[in-house]
């Protein structure tokens, strides 16, 4: 991009967005290597909702492209501690992150560019942020996305995307009538390995593929370093604690129950379950092709759940997704990390930076310019810029999103349920002849909040 180009940034975004076809601005992330730092006026700008664990990760990934400028971040704590490891986050630690970082690049070595919002609806009424980052708790994830969306905002949202498979629906559904771009926060979809992986399986390299299994880490582990504060305690200065339950049901604040620890509560999360299950599920069903449906039958739904004071969420899980093409996908803490592909002609395996087979010769396979080809992206953060500007879809699209984490959702019904057996309409999503069931697909706002696209 350069600054004597006559179209905007904002005006071509502006225009693109209403169907306009046009080229990529950007071919591709690493062309930026060796350019200069395109003007405020060119850059995408970027305001970031939850200011939090993923939040500071997702908040330096952004930072590292000279594309964006980050504008302003939102969060309903000021600053305290009970993160990762303890450590203090908050939107005022955002907003210093943010102004530190542009600070290194200024003669004066200040910067004083970002505002920090403690109501997300602040922010999205800014006319001049174009996207934004959502990396709030699960149970903040729907209204935000579709308030978004309807500001005409492009959406980077962290995973899981829903706390329920109706939220996920009305979310699906938002970006596309408001025609947005949207990235799911699920960075094994920009994994080499993973697509790799998935490439083998899906061009015949197994044979044919028969079982998948998901290994899921188990247990409840005390993050926040707050597990031993689950009694009441009064809400500390500086943090909106109603505003952080929001849709949620009213409930006292205790420490074990906010910020990273609020996974193990199923009033926010599905634990282990789901909190995994934004990424080795998705990427089970990119191998298998399935991407944009689902099982039809959940079984052997079996889940260990604590008897606590506060966290209700499994420590133990095992639950199988049957489709109507004969595949099994097994999700369970107790499967080797990772995803197992199994055909009948042999095995791939992918986890974090590793991929392997049996036997060893499958990895030796080149995929051919006739076969099939996945979606390339090595940058899940520049991978959602790229298509910012281009308008087309991303590496992991909200749809695809949507698909596979209500597998996870459908395996936690299940089991708390104590269903041998939990019949699924993937075309229709619905759940078959269970009224009880059905109920869960979707829970009660607690008022003013409402799910409406």
């Amino acid at each position: 991009m350069h600054s004597h180009r006559t179209m905007t940034r904002r005006s071509f975004l502006g225009k693109t967005a209403m169907g306009a076809a046009a080229a990529p601005l950007i071919l591709s992330s690493t062309s930026l290597h060796g350019q200069e730092k395109p003007a405020p006026s060119e850059r995408i700008t970027l305001g970031v909702i939850g200011t939090g664990n993923q939040g500071f990760n997702d908040m330096r990934g952004f930072l590292g492209d000279p594309r964006v400028q980050i504008v302003a971040v939102c969060d309903v704590n000021k600053e305290s501690a009970g993160y990762w490891n303890g450590n203090i986050a908050g939107r005022e630690p955002g907003r210093k992150l943010v102004e530190n970082h542009y600070a290194e690049s200024k003669k004066s070595g200040t910067y004083k560019g970002c505002d920090a919002y403690e109501d997300f609806r602040d922010l999205l009424g800014r006319k001049d942020i174009d996207a934004v980052l959502i990396c709030t708790p699960d149970h903040w994830h729907a209204i935000p996305t579709i308030m978004a969306a309807k500001a005409g905002k492009d959406i980077y949202c962290q995973k899981p995307l829903s706390l329920t498979i109706a939220e996920g629906r009305a979310m699906s559904d938002a970006v596309k009538k408001y025609d947005r771009v949207f990235q799911t926060g699920s960075q094994q979809r920009s994994d080499p390995k993973f697509r790799y992986a998935c490439e083998l399986v899906r061009n015949g390299r197994i044979g044919k593929l028969h079982t998948v299994r998901c290994g899921l880490p188990g247990g409840q582990s005390d993050y926040g370093k707050t597990g031993d504060r689950k009694k009441p305690e009064p809400v500390p200065e500086g943090f909106n604690y109603d505003f952080w339950l929001g849709p949620a049901p009213k409930a006292e604040y205790a420490p074990a129950r906010c910020h990273v620890n609020f996974r193990w509560i199923y009033d926010y999360s599905g634990g282990q379950v789901t909190d995994w299950g934004g990424h080795h599920p998705d990427c089970a069903q990119w191998g298998m092709g399935t991407e944009l449906t689902g099982p039809t039958e959940i079984r052997a739904a079996k889940g260990v759940f604590p008897k606590d004071d506060l966290w209700d969420t499994a420590t133990e899980f095992y639950f199988e997704a049957h489709y109507a093409n004969g595949l099994k996908l097994i999700i369970s803490n107790k499967e080797r990390g990772g995803v197992i592909w199994e055909g009948t002609e042999g095995t791939v395996m992918a986890n974090r930076g590793s991929i392997d087979a049996n036997p060893k010769k499958i990895l030796d396979s080149e995929i051919g310019p006739n076969e099939i080809h996945l979606y390339e992206s090595n940058n899940h953060f520049r991978n959602f810029i790229d298509c910012v500007l281009s308008r087309k879809p991303t590496a992991a699209p909200v749809e695809v999103a949507h698909r596979s984490i209500t597998i996870c959702h459908l395996g936690n019904i299940a089991m708390r349920l104590g269903r041998e057996s939990l019949k699924w309409d993937p075309d229709k999503e619905l759940i078959l002849d269970d009224a009880e069931a059905s109920k869960i697909l979707s829970r009660e706002y607690r008022a003013p909040w409402k799910l409406e696209v």
